[in-house]
């Protein structure tokens, strides 16, 4: 498969308080990558770092010849916790917003045209022209999973997908991903590893190192291991979630 991406002994911080160090990883052809950790362990910054929003301090990131020559290489779902909903864009132009930076030559009609299917394949299609503040926070999430799809990237980053969307479509997302995931390679951060076990293939624990773990089945011990304190979530009659004991 393919080297998509390499992120080779890179360090960062925030006001020389490193938040990532010597982190290593690469990323290949359909890949599908769960990164997990606490919170403030650098998920999002390593996120970052990738996207080239913020310039490594130490290492560096290289990319494959063909996403290097792309003006948009990766499609983006951030976290969609906060948006101003009188904002007055409708669920389409917000789709259509993905495809301002890519590198193909398309006409305006066969963008829009994708950007309707992309719809219709996310069952958005019949509220295209409403105003995105009228949607719920699961309908917005899937537009703006379409909006980074729009661009036909070969990366998908998704940052906590599962903030905003509701149980019902859930399932739906990662089903959908796992689609993707036949054409494109995927890194999906996440804060729940026992809803992205059993759709990822490999996990990178990011407490400001990174542990690669070369499965998507990995213990409450090899967490421990990796420094990596998070809640284990387990699946039974009852839904439960097990926490260490209180000290």
């Amino acid at each position: 498969m393919e080297q998509l991406l390499k992120i080779e002994n890179l360090t960062f911080g925030y006001d020389k308080q490193p938040v990532l160090e010597n982190v290593n990883l690469e990323v290949h052809e359909k890949d599908f990558l769960g990164v997990i950790g606490p919170n403030g362990g650098g998920k999002t910054t390593l996120l970052k770092v990738i996207l080239g929003l913020v310039k490594p301090d130490k290492g560096k990131v290289t990319f494959s010849e063909d996403l290097h020559k792309r003006k948009q290489p990766i499609g983006y779902l951030p976290q969609v916790r906060y948006i101003d909903r009188k904002f007055p864009i409708t669920v389409l132009d917000v789709v259509l917003s993905g495809a301002i930076m890519q590198n193909k030559r398309r006409s305006k009609a066969e963008i829009k045209a994708t950007a309707e299917k992309l719809l219709d394949d996310m069952g958005l299609l019949s509220i295209s022209r409403k105003a995105i503040g009228e949607l719920s926070g699961g309908q917005m999430q899937r537009v703006f999973l379409c909006r980074a799809l729009i661009s036909d990237p070969k990366l998908l980053i998704l940052d906590e997908p599962d903030t905003f969307v509701d149980n019902r479509f859930e399932g739906e997302l990662y089903e959908k991903l796992l689609q993707l995931n036949k054409e494109i390679a995927i890194i999906l951060v996440s804060h729940d590893v026992g809803t992205i076990s059993s759709h990822v293939k490999t996990i990178a624990c990011v407490n400001k190192h990174l542990h690669y773990h070369p499965s998507n089945q990995i213990s409450e011990e090899q967490l421990e291991s990796y420094n990596c304190p998070i809640q284990v979530i387990s699946h039974g009659q009852i839904p439960h979630t097990v926490l260490k004991h209180h000290h």
